[in-house]
């Protein structure tokens, strides 16, 4: 089969494609042709040396994956040769064949598309997992999401409408605001241009966010306390300004809140496989009747994961990246 590998640790360039050898199935394992494979921020710090893949998967980059069953294990019974699928995986997606064990995959509806489908798994993990699983978000509740037009943004800002919340964002242009508006984003925030700690409380008379998806990290953190509401819930999954978090920990007390800071694919399989099976009972419904579908910003073949990854660095994009073979 072939995939695009790393050479060496390094810019867009570094990325090759390459014959590789398959890949064995084990016995609850499914053997994917791969339609398309979303590209995530993950990806781009695996190409730069600073994110390996974990023990016992693919050594090149691809978290997620969309395509057909060609192959199932001798003990895997939820899937068939032929069956549309998306899946989880801890690397290897950017491959034309991906192998995954069959709990970490979902069918993909007659009503979406197959390629659009491999923009599902890590966005819908990453905000169920953190937004309702650990956070607990409930219908009437403020949910802030900092980069409100990625990938993981606008499948936030999506599922907090769907869940009754009331959903802010922040973003740094009027288009990209514009776009969450279109998915149900009531406050919309451009963070050049204004402060959102006190756009929060404005907009929320003074209660505050009571769940916030932090996507920028460290710079943040003492805002996001300020935005916190009573008894909120900040979600740290990344950390795109590459600073320490500094704040008074008195101010978080004095709010009863929480700063949890998280990650989704060093977690162990079996938490991976209970996200999946929530996702499946809880978000899959709205996938199948189409009131959720995930935002593609572009496609790219394999033969240009470079420019892709390009795409990804410049944050110029609004919802998912994808490559296809």
């Amino acid at each position: 089969m072939r995939a695009i590998l790393v050479n060496a640790p390094g810019g867009p360039e570094a990325l090759s494609l390459a014959t590789v050898d398959d890949l064995p199935v084990g016995a609850r394992d499914i053997r994917i042709q791969v339609a398309a494979a979303g590209v995530n921020r993950a990806d781009v710090a695996q190409r730069q040396g600073r994110y390996p893949s974990p023990a016992g998967a693919p050594q090149w980059p691809g978290l997620e994956v969309s395509g057909v069953v060609t192959e199932v294990g001798a003990e895997a019974t939820q899937f068939a040769v032929g069956d549309r699928v998306c899946a989880l995986l801890a690397g290897g997606g950017y491959a034309t064949e991906a192998v995954v064990h069959e709990d970490l995959a979902l069918p993909v509806p007659d009503s979406l598309d197959l390629v659009e489908a491999a923009g599902l798994p890590e966005a819908l993990a990453t905000v169920w997992s953190n937004v309702f699983m650990s956070a607990g978000l409930t219908a009437g509740e403020t949910l802030l999401v900092h980069g409100g037009a990625s990938g993981i943004g606008t499948t936030a800002i999506q599922l907090g409408v769907l869940a009754g919340a009331r959903v802010a964002v922040t973003a740094g242009s009027a288009s990209k605001l514009a776009v969450c508006r279109s998915l149900g984003a009531e406050i919309l925030i451009n963070y050049r241009e204004q402060d959102f700690p006190a756009e929060i409380a404005a907009a929320t008379d003074g209660h505050g966010a009571d769940v916030i998806l932090d996507i920028i990290g460290g710079s943040y953190a003492a805002r996001n306390v300020a935005a916190l509401a009573m008894g909120g819930r900040i979600m740290v999954i990344a950390n795109q300004s590459g600073e320490n978090a500094s704040f008074n920990p008195f101010h978080l007390m004095q709010k009863r809140g929480r700063y949890w800071g998280t990650t989704l694919r060093s977690r162990p399989f079996e938490e991976k496989a209970a996200i999946m099976r929530g996702i499946r009972t809880d978000v899959w419904p709205w996938v199948e009747s189409g009131a959720f579908r995930p935002v593609i910003d572009s496609r790219f073949p394999f033969s240009s994961a470079a420019d892709a990854h390009r795409r990804m660095e410049s944050s110029a994009h609004v919802g998912k990246i994808l490559l296809a073979p």
